[in-house]
């Protein structure tokens, strides 16, 4: 792992109010205006602070919509519960962790007007966003071989292979429109993921 590998799967300290309200008002402006259209400006008038404040922060608007995606993402992520105990309970976890994604209101507005800033987010680096996603899927794919519901296989290996299943899924849905409803693609992926997941029958 590089060094800056490392560094973005180190969690980031909480969030302090302000950064926290800065966000909120960052995540207001996009949704009303596009990424585009929202500069640090509107971002701290909005949130009643002055500019040199929201600096401290962050050094500019684009650390500001990279920390509200990851923040978005990693909130969307199912809450300490109880280990899945099949197979079938693990798809279904990924797939309505997936699918609250999928209909994320930050999701849905970059995808709509900013793609090419969701692909940048998303899909041309890994951010902390997608490290906290990834250390959760091993976690699961772990517990689920410990249970002997997974098949083998190194657990970062098969949650780097999840990862992209699902980013996938999520963020070209509405191009599979005309074939998928939102029913079937959850079946679909659930049934793509627990074929991915399931131990050779032999």
């Amino acid at each position: 792992m590089t060094e800056s590998a490392r560094s973005a799967s180190v969690p980031a300290p909480p969030l302090t109010d302000t950064a926290h309200a800065i966000l909120d008002a960052a995540f207001a402006e996009v949704l009303a205006h596009g990424i585009r259209r929202t500069s640090i400006s509107d971002i701290a008038r909005r949130c009643g602070i002055a500019r040199q404040t929201l600096y401290r922060y962050w050094p500019d608007a684009q650390a500001v919509f990279a920390a509200l995606v990851t923040r978005e993402l990693v909130a969307a992520l199912p809450a300490e519960t109880a280990a899945p105990r099949s197979l079938t309970e693990l798809a279904a976890t990924l797939v309505g962790t997936a699918d609250r994604i999928r209909r994320m209101p930050l999701i849905v507005r970059l995808r709509d007007t900013d793609p090419e800033l969701l692909s940048r987010y998303l899909l041309d680096r890994l951010g902390t966003s997608q490290y906290v996603v990834h250390a959760e899927l091993a976690r699961l794919v772990a517990g689920g071989q410990s249970a002997g519901f997974v098949r083998p296989g190194e657990p970062t290996r098969l949650a780097a292979m999840l990862l992209l299943i699902t980013q996938s899924a999520v963020v070209s849905a509405p191009l599979v429109d005309e074939w998928l409803d939102d029913s079937d693609w959850a079946d679909e992926l659930g049934s793509a993921l627990s074929g991915y997941l399931r131990p050779d029958p032999s």
